[in-house]
């Protein structure tokens, strides 16, 4: 029988590299932008693409690495109920990156 533990330990050190090279080059690029855009000129929407990519990669190893901590980590017998409350979590959490990615794009496009 296979130890879910040596899987989700094999797991870990991927998701944090990729987790916090997101975030590098999520704050990177907020830092560039910042300084490479003139006052009361706009950025071209094609350049937001980085940091939005950037911050869906930083929750998406986050996610993960809850998952690997929370539910993995659970005993056979809380494992479900486990599994129900992190996938309503993760769902919340995709939808307020969703909502504020959505809202970023429109107020871009607003005349």
């Amino acid at each position: 029988m296979k130890d879910p533990g040596h899987s989700s330990n094999r797991l870990r050190k991927p998701l944090l590299i990729l987790e916090f090279t997101a975030l590098a080059t999520l704050l990177g690029s907020m830092l560039w932008f910042g300084s490479s855009t003139p006052p009361g000129e706009v950025l071209a929407p094609a350049w937001l693409l980085i940091p939005a990519v950037a911050s869906l990669l930083v929750f998406t190893s986050f996610i993960g690495l809850m998952y690997l901590r929370w539910v993995v980590a659970a005993g056979a017998e809380r494992q479900n109920r486990h599994k129900l409350i992190f996938a309503l979590m993760a769902l919340t959490m995709s939808s307020v990156w969703l909502y504020g990615i959505a809202n970023t794009w429109i107020s871009l496009n607003a005349p």
